[in-house]
């Protein structure tokens, strides 16, 4: 029910920012609908866990503003991904093996992103900010629920899950193909601390109390524009 709001949010902004960049200047600007799909590699940079990147997929839609005798054009969006992240762990408090903890997360990014114009309608570098809204870490396996977290003493899978869920990033990348069809790289970088909301909410025995970890994830896919 949360995406299908998020969706109409991103429908009617959609509308609006095309209808508004149409408006403006005097000469003709084309708008059109871009439909993005994709592959994720997903991460989290940070010191108090060993990590290990993993895939996941990506969606979305965007309003792209073709604006001419410009160097750059501009789009509004939202897209919609699941990513999986692996965290070093043990089965028992006491025991030496190790164990990957797979986790899953969710989350809805808003950006407006400038298409700079390497070659008009063939390749372009893409930068902007993001608003991302993602839902807590989520267990691929139930089993691995009543693990214990590496680096920390008596700290439990299910203690870092409650992640903070409001995060601002920074995304660059690069689209290249034709007008209506473009393959493309993305890598978007986390400005806030996604941990931040642990802090003082866990048992941070063993280890270092103040959480701080920035995401990071890598999109490869493509746009078809209409």
């Amino acid at each position: 029910m949360k995406y299908n709001r998020l969706l109409l949010l991103v429908a009617l902004a959609l509308c609006f920012v095309t209808k508004s960049f149409s408006q403006r200047g005097n000469y003709r600007i084309s708008n059109g609908i871009g439909i993005t799909g994709g592959v994720t590699q997903f991460d989290i940079v940070t010191d108090n866990f060993t990590t290990k990147s993993s895939n996941g997929f990506i969606g979305g839609l965007s309003a792209v503003v073709d604006i001419p005798n410009r160097w750059y054009n501009m789009s509004f969006g939202m897209q919609l991904s699941e990513s999986t992240i692996e965290i070093s762990g043990r089965p028992t408090l006491t025991s030496t093996e190790e164990a990957f903890i797979e986790y899953k997360i969710f989350a809805a990014q808003l950006a407006l992103l400038g298409h700079i114009k390497v070659i008009p309608n063939h390749f372009t570098i893409d930068v902007g900010p993001m608003l991302q809204y993602n839902g807590k870490l989520e267990f691929k396996d139930k089993d691995q629920e009543g693990y214990f977290v590496n680096n920390y003493t008596n700290l439990s899978t299910e203690d870092i899950t409650n992640i903070s869920q409001f995060n601002l990033n920074g995304a660059i990348g690069a689209s290249i193909g034709f007008k209506n069809f473009k393959l493309k790289a993305q890598y978007i970088y986390g400005f806030t601390n996604i941990l931040k909301k642990l802090e003082g909410k866990v048992d941070a025995t063993g280890g270092n109390a103040r959480f701080k970890g920035n995401q990071t994830m890598l999109v490869l896919g493509a746009i078809v524009s209409f």
